[in-house]
């Protein structure tokens, strides 16, 4: 952008290089007096120590010195701050400063191109905020009396390096006295690229970022905390790097100076919602067939798994969080877990609700890590000492992690997201850094049965290779089975083709923005209570599952146990804020109730009593066949009276067929017994008690 003012009437800045500083000030004040009266009145009376100026204006209104503020913009925002002092207003606010921002496109590089001949220039760049540093105070500005003659020397402190004056106009040389020195609040940020702007195998480049002033004011603090996508629009500079032997190196560190900083990725609470908006959103809500088109406009382009995407909606408007007067908080996110075999389409789910929700992150695989997972402490180079690096459940904090390959995580790296999912916090306890972060995120994960794919003749609950504390945190667990059927294959292939063929022609009912937009009013401004009503059919469903009028007994199926319930809760409010009701009413709860009454008919159904068991999930063993190891220890105790300490398999069959317990359920008992450590096997077809 090379314009001149040749055009403005005035010969004498007819090029950028002719504008002194003088001409800069006087040309900075007309344009505020003119774009930014009333903008700066605000900002005094409103105390604010800055204002914020859209480049594109100041480019119309005066061409040569946006240019000049691109080249040279160390100078030209001194010049703009000082015509910020002119306004004559009594106020206690002291160094306004001007913060630009709008910077035209040709302005932005990303932090891989940033070289040697963009030092001094003004650009803007973008990327996530990966470490923050404390923020400390730093000098700007020092003065010091000379015991010579008392004359004041003010030095402006531009480097690393504390600076004294080297001497004084009367000739003395060191040894001034310090008399004070300004002091502004400063920062170190790491920013990262972005995922989204890296192609292939590329590494994600890292910049130092440095921020003073009301940049690291406690509003501006929010907005750079780690896991946040910002655009910053600063000047590049070089850092010195001093060697171990003393003396300077030749090699330079890059750092960026920022001069205005913007979130782009917001979480819910952030999106920005004008009236015309609110309005559509509103007539959406009233739609009879609402539910209908939110789930079929959650995924279009993946065929049938209504329950899912219906699931998949309430999980991202999820339920409210609850703080209890003795400190127990219970958790609003409701977790989804998808299993299935290979290609019915878990992965694109889960990609398409990384675009949908108002924040995601997307992990997956092999090479996540539990520190990548949670959180982990590195090494600050920038400001020296430790700093805390965010891992994906804490970057997504308010927002929704999606997890794939779930089943392909180390145990132990899985085991960090124990703490994450139920108590929503991350703790870390490493070197010198004891922290506890806040990991308010709903978790969708994807995982494959054990062996790869469901075998049919076997129950769900054996094939989920996953520990039984971690499924016990998920509210749904859907198992997604690929099994041959002519009429639904038929459809699926004819869906598949055609979208292959004429492309994703048919726009969803509710469009993606539209959809985010919705998702996030519904958080931020609905918060419903549970009705009477509702609250009876919750109360009924789980009665009715806890106490089946047959089958009463010492060791019964436990259908589902109270964090199913409060599982139904969480979808019950989700329901009622899709429909933006302030009430949960008893359409809601029975939703809910189905949701979770079509998964545990999956999951947790015993074919062997045809009830639903809750143990199938989450001890792993279900209640029918506990019974029968009970049944076979009984036998065991009884003829360790008659026989003696060493009894014969043999016998224990015999008796066992007699109570109508097969042979080799009495096998598998005995094994069972064995690896818990109930008995052991002395000599061959010989067991004994321990």
């Amino acid at each position: 952008m090379n314009t001149t003012a040749a055009g403005s009437g005035d010969p004498s800045i007819g090029s950028e290089q002719h504008m002194d500083a003088t001409t800069q000030i006087q040309r900075f004040q007309e344009f505020f007096k003119a774009e930014y009266n009333d903008a700066v009145l605000e900002a005094f009376r409103q105390g604010h120590p800055y204002i914020h100026v859209d480049f594109g204006r100041l480019a119309m209104y005066e061409p040569a010195l946006a240019d000049l503020l691109l080249e040279e913009p160390d100078e030209v925002f001194k010049a703009a701050d000082i015509a910020l002092e002119y306004f004559d207003i009594p106020t206690s606010i002291k160094n306004m400063k001007a913060r630009f921002f709008n910077l035209p496109k040709s302005q932005q590089t990303m932090i891989r191109d940033i070289r040697s001949e963009h030092i001094n220039k003004l650009f803007f760049t973008e990327g996530l905020v990966r470490q923050k540093s404390d923020v400390r105070p730093q000098v700007t500005s020092a003065r010091f009396e000379c015991p010579s003659c008392g004359n004041i020397l003010t030095v402006l402190q531009l480097d690393p390096k504390f600076k004294e004056p080297n001497k004084c106009g009367c000739g003395r040389k060191g040894k001034f006295r310090l008399l004070s020195k300004t002091l502004v609040d400063a920062q170190g940020i790491v920013l990262e690229e972005a995922p989204e702007q890296l192609e292939g195998g590329e590494q994600p480049k890292r910049m130092n970022l440095f921020l003073q002033n009301d940049l690291v004011s406690p509003m501006s603090d929010k907005k750079t905390n780690p896991g946040t996508k910002i655009r910053v629009i600063g000047v590049i500079k070089e850092v010195p790097i001093t060697l171990r032997e003393g003396g300077q190196s030749t090699r330079f560190e890059l750092m960026i100076e920022a001069n205005f900083i913007e979130m782009i990725e917001e979480d819910f609470s952030e999106i920005s919602i004008n009236e015309e908006e609110e309005k559509e959103i509103k007539d959406l809500s009233k739609d009879p067939k609402l539910f209908r088109k939110m789930v079929e406009s959650i995924a279009p382009s993946i065929y049938g798994h209504d329950k899912i995407k219906e699931a998949l909606l309430l999980m991202m408007t999820g339920g409210i969080q609850k703080k209890h007067d003795d400190g127990v908080i219970t958790r609003g996110d409701i977790h989804v877990l998808l299993i299935g075999d290979p290609g019915a389409g878990k992965s694109q789910l889960l990609k398409r609700i990384n675009v949908v929700a108002p924040k995601a992150r997307f992990i997956g695989g092999k090479g996540v890590s539990g520190a990548g997972l949670t959180a982990t402490v590195v090494k600050d180079e920038f400001l020296k000492g430790w700093a805390l690096e965010a891992g994906a459940l804490v970057l997504a904090n308010k927002g929704i992690c999606c997890i794939d390959e779930l089943d392909k995580i180390s145990p132990d790296d899985r085991n960090a997201m124990h703490e994450a999912l139920e108590q929503q916090t991350v703790t870390i306890s490493k070197a010198n850094i004891q922290a506890t972060l806040r990991a308010e995120t709903t978790v969708l994960a994807a995982a494959n049965p054990k062996f790869g794919r469901f075998d049919p003749y076997e129950t769900i609950a054996k094939q989920i290779d996953l520990p039984v504390t971690l499924i016990n945190r998920f509210d749904l667990i859907f198992p997604i089975r690929d099994l041959p059927n002519k009429e639904t294959d038929e459809k699926m292939a004819a869906f598949i083709l055609s979208l292959h063929q004429k492309g994703n022609k048919k726009d969803p009912d509710v469009p993606t923005t539209l959809l985010k937009k919705y998702i996030s009013y519904a958080k931020q401004m609905i918060s419903p209570k549970l009705t009477d009503a509702a609250v009876s059919e919750l109360k009924k469903y789980y009665i009715q599952m806890r106490h089946p009028e047959s089958g009463e007994g010492d060791n019964q199926a436990i259908p589902i146990s109270a964090r199913q319930l409060e599982a139904l809760v969480r979808l019950a409010e989700a329901s009622a804020r899709i429909r933006l009701s302030g009430t949960v009413q008893k359409k809601d709860a029975q939703r809910a109730i189905d949701l979770l009454h079509y998964c545990l008919n999956q999951v947790g159904l015993d074919p062997e009593t045809g009830k639903i068991d809750i143990d199938r999930i989450s001890t792993g063993v279900p209640a029918s066949e506990r019974t029968k190891i009970f049944q076979v220890r009984e036998i065991i105790t009884e003829l360790e009276n008659t026989l003696g300490k060493t009894i014969p398999i043999d016998d224990i069959t015999r008796e066992a067929q007699e109570q109508n317990i097969p042979a080799e359920v009495v096998e598998e008992a005995i094994e069972k017994l064995k690896r818990s450590g109930d008995i052991f096997e002395p000599r061959a077809g010989f067991i004994s008690k321990i």
